[in-house]
This record gives structure tokens, C-alpha cells and sequence, in this order.
């Protein structure tokens, strides 16, 4: 017949498990570890659409931020009144893609140096945007845009601020291009900037 523990033997035996429990969990958590960067550059069906085909990005999630208005629709923020941005967050393997690449994708991608404006999409809710999550991130992309200002004639307006909060966009916004590859948007200005972006990708 077993005899009873003693609270000190007990305490021993649980005192590891607890150890061995709390390795298990660092030891998933490194080696399933995903960050986040959130940028916006224009119509974010358009920078959902880029990214998505990114290696190492796990996924791009359509929404807004950098504005004052609590819970925002599409319909306020094309208002111009809420100060949100369109923007993506990127969820990312920086095993695979580094967050410096990620940047430079994004100044790549769009044009930096028109202020509130993309193409013929105009209005705050469309500027140049980077919102660091960390000083680490903030180095980089200063660090980026800095090198990017070599490639354009005019000066780079893109902000670079912390962030605060993401409010998704509705579902309909999600994965746009994919669900309406034929809608006009899709067809005359994300797709033929998905082919430049996939041969110029391919070239590399």
C-alpha cells in the first residue's frame, strides 16, 4: 500500500510539473511566434490584395485606424470626418519575411509622396500610413523610408505613427478582389497593379 505524500514531496512534484508545463508553453510559443504591422497606402482592397501573396504572410486584414471615432463604418470613414486611415494588418512569420521587407513592398507598392491621395481615390482616409508596434518597428521604418526618398522626385508624406487600435472593416471588404475579381476597381486598378507587383516579384 502506497503511503500518503508528504506536503513537502507534493509540493516538490507539482513545483515541476508546473516548471515543465511552463517550458512546453515557451517552447510552442517560439516556435509559432507571428507579428503584426499595420500600414495603409490608398484603398485597402488594394493593399489586402498585394500582401496576401507575400511569402511568410499568414494573412491581411482589411480596416481603419489613426482616427478619433470609436467603432467606424466604411461610410464614416469616406466622410473624411473620423481621421481613420484604410489600412492592413499583416500578420506575418519574420522567419520567412522580414518587417523590412514588408516596408519595402509597401513604399514599392503605392505612391508615398501624394498627400491624402492615391490615384483617383482621394481623401485623408487614403494617405500614406505606417503605424509602428514597437520602437523596434519604428526604427525600421524610418530606416525605409529614409532609403525610399531615392526613388522618388518629390518628398515622401508618409506618416509614421504608434499604434493604438485596428477596427476591422466589414466582411464584405475582406478578401475583396478575390470575391469581385470582375468589378470595375478590381478589373482596371487592383489587377493590373497585382501584375506588375507578381512579374516584377518574379524578376527577383
Amino acid at each position: 500500500m502506497m503511503q500518503p505524500m508528504t506536503k513537502a514531496l507534493l509540493a516538490l512534484v507539482l513545483g515541476v510539473l508546473t516548471m515543465q508545463a511552463a517550458d512546453q508553453t515557451k517552447a510552442s510559443q517560439t516556435t509559432n511566434t507571428t507579428a503584426l504591422a499595420t500600414f495603409g497606402g490608398g484603398c485597402f482592397w488594394c493593399t489586402e490584395a498585394l500582401f496576401e501573396r507575400v511569402k511568410g504572410v499568414k494573412s491581411a486584414v482589411s480596416g481603419y485606424t489613426a482616427g478619433k471615432t470609436e467603432n467606424p463604418t466604411y461610410k464614416h470613414v469616406c466622410s473624411g470626418l473620423t481621421g481613420h486611415a484604410e489600412v492592413i494588418q499583416v500578420e506575418y512569420d519574420p522567419k520567412q519575411v522580414s518587417y523590412e521587407t514588408l516596408l519595402e513592398i509597401f513604399f514599392d507598392t503605392h505612391d508615398p509622396t501624394t498627400l491624402n491621395k492615391q490615384g483617383a481615390d482621394e481623401g485623408t482616409q487614403y494617405r500614406s500610413i505606417i503605424l509602428y508596434h514597437d520602437d523596434a518597428q519604428k526604427q525600421v521604418a524610418e530606416k525605409v523610408k529614409k532609403a525610399s526618398a531615392a526613388n522618388y522626385k518629390d518628398p515622401i508624406t508618409t506618416e509614421i505613427v504608434p499604434f493604438k487600435k485596428f477596427y476591422v472593416a466589414e466582411d464584405y471588404h475582406q478578401d475583396y478582389f478575390a470575391k469581385n475579381p470582375n468589378a470595375p476597381y478590381c478589373a482596371f486598378v487592383i489587377r493590373p497593379k497585382l501584375q506588375k507587383f507578381l512579374q516584377k516579384k518574379a524578376k527577383s
